[in-house]
């Protein structure tokens, strides 16, 4: 197939008579539809041709071409048994940024403007560790790569499709409960209690009471709002908290806690002391495995490279952020890339209104193809994490993994499709949790460091999401999230990609990374990198953390 350019297309303009002056191939689509339909300069003019004389004759220019552009768009998209897309046309083409040419499946696509201009690009927003003189690159292919595997192995990890929507209101309860007693067991035997009292029996002593936080409404919890719920060893029975003795607290719905103080009446506890919640373990290799493990005397550095999406500017579904982003991977040649949703945003306003041409599937598909495609011989291990606004995915929680069922051999051993949430195991040391952070509306005195008090109640509630009841947005499943939701150990990565402003920092011991969204509206935002030292062996049993440093920067 001959090169299309600007000139061959005028060209073949000319032989019609028809007058195109260079300001209006340079401003239309006419050269990026050939390119990603596979079609020559006198195809692309033949139609121009035969749609201008439907229309009675229309002059060439640039509203006429946006129409054009827009009706054969989206006939090109159009097949049919009797007219199949030829293998031809339906191949992929190599270059990432022609596999996201958004002209194909997205009519009168324009690029968004406020991206292509936006300022500080590599600029670094947020640092952790000592990262002065740090070569953020991986290691090229000098060894045999990182191995990477989810903790818990694949019998049991969220890997298949499930049914849900079938949840009766007894299940919940049940899991809820049990929620209670596990955590209240570990905060006895941590604190030293002998006994729990039912939070609703009258008593003129202080007493020490174990229960779930609640919201005496819908709105949001406050302190004048708190009520603490008991499991039905203690009595099952929901009594209003005053908080006005305790020094300083933090609070959530969905939060177990124990407190110590009185309820002289049966009808109102009196909190005088709030028990903190005690985090997991951390992950320490086994010694048989430390000793099978070739670990040389200066241990090894690894990048990992996070970003989470959406992928595209909100006024307009191109994918030049992530073009953006396969770049930045091949440059820095990253050991493993975590990529994380939406791909496909239910929340961007063409996606809403239905103004894509193809399938929200075909759509994905596309843009993993361009990933994988735009990283061969990068030497980078790809992990796909699926998001509640992936539109082509199902709207549940826990969410199972992709689907990926046409990949090649050699793509799928690159690739991990991993569910949300899910614990990674990275170079046998050094784990990563991925999850979705829960909007937790906190009450608290003396809280300044909210961010920081989230995550804290994450790692100390022992799952991925301690809130409850869920947001609207969270269609949880509780039967799965108890079998899925729960934190096997304390990390030493957390990422935790929310709509908050973008952070790393240590909370208890655990590296907390929000890499932030890469757009942000319509301009740029940010991923995030970490650059690894996986430790040595542990010395007399005792666990000797990795070394972390990370940073955030805009695309």
């Amino acid at each position: 197939m001959a090169l299309v350019n600007a000139d061959r297309i005028k060209s073949e303009l000319n032989t019609f008579d028809i007058d195109c002056g260079d300001d209006i191939l340079d401003k239309s689509k006419l050269l990026e539809q050939c390119l990603c339909n596979r079609l020559q300069g006198d195809e692309i003019v033949l139609e121009w041709v035969a749609f201008s004389t439907t229309k009675g004759g229309l002059k060439l220019s640039l509203n006429t071409l946006e129409q054009f552009e827009h009706e054969g768009s989206q006939k090109r998209a159009l097949t049919t048994p009797e007219h199949p897309q030829s293998k031809r046309s339906a191949a992929l083409i190599a270059s990432p940024s022609l596999l996201l040419c958004s002209a194909s499946f997205f009519p009168s696509v324009t690029p968004s403007q406020k991206y292509s201009q936006r300022g500080g690009r590599g600029e670094v927003v947020s640092t952790f560790g000592a990262v002065q003189g740090t070569r953020w690159a991986g290691r090229k292919g000098q060894t045999n790569g990182v191995q990477l595997e989810l903790l818990e192995g694949s019998e049991d990890s969220l890997i298949n499709n499930y049914k849900y929507m079938f949840q009766r209101l007894r299940d919940v309860r049940n899991v809820l409960t049990e929620k209670i007693e596990e955590l209240g067991e570990e905060l006895r035997t941590n604190f030293n209690i002998e006994e729990f009292s039912p939070v609703s029996l009258p008593a003129q002593d202080s007493v020490i009471v174990l229960g779930q936080v609640c919201c005496d409404s819908n709105g949001k919890l406050n302190s004048q709002s708190v009520l603490l719920e008991a499991g039905p060893e203690q009595g099952g029975r929901q009594v209003p908290v005053d908080l006005s003795e305790l020094r300083d607290y933090s609070l959530f719905p969905g939060q177990v806690v124990v407190m110590e103080g009185m309820n002289t009446s049966g009808k109102k506890f009196v909190a005088s002391k709030l028990f903190e919640g005690v985090p997991l373990p951390f992950y320490s290799t086994p010694i048989k495995q430390e000793m099978d493990m070739d670990i040389p005397d200066v241990p090894e550095q690894f990048l990992v490279m996070v970003a989470c999406g959406p992928y595209t500017p909100s006024d307009g579904l191109t994918f030049d952020p992530l073009v953006d982003l396969i770049n930045v991977i091949a440059r820095d040649r990253p050991d493993v890339c975590i990529l994380l949703g939406p791909f496909v945003d239910s929340k961007h306003e063409q996606i809403e209104k239905s103004l894509v041409t193809e399938t929200f599937d075909a759509i994905f598909s596309r843009c993993v193809g361009s990933i994988v495609e735009g990283t061969k011989g990068v030497g980078c291990r790809l992990v796909f994490v699926p998001s509640q606004r992936d539109v082509h995915h199902h709207f549940i929680y826990p969410q199972p993994p992709f689907i990926l069922p046409d990949l090649s051999k050699d793509d799928a051993k690159r690739m991990t499709l991993v569910p949300d949430p899910c614990t990674l195991l990275i170079d046998g040391v050094t784990f990563v949790h991925v999850c979705s952070v829960p909007n937790l509306y906190i009450v608290s005195r003396w809280c300044s460091q909210i961010f920081s008090r989230i995550l804290k109640h994450m790692l100390t509630q022992r799952n991925y999401y301690p809130l409850y009841p869920p947001v609207e947005e969270v269609n949880m499943d509780y039967e799965k999230f108890q079998g899925y939701g729960q934190m096997p150990l304390s990390p030493d990565v957390l990422i935790v990609p929310s709509e908050l402003r973008f952070f790393i920092k240590d909370v208890i011991g655990c590296v907390c990374v929000n890499p932030g969204r890469l757009t942000k509206g319509q301009v740029g935002g940010t991923y995030g990198r970490l650059l690894i030292q996986r430790s040595a062996p542990s010395i007399d049993g005792k666990r000797v953390s990795p070394c972390v440093a990370g940073q955030v920067v805009k695309i």
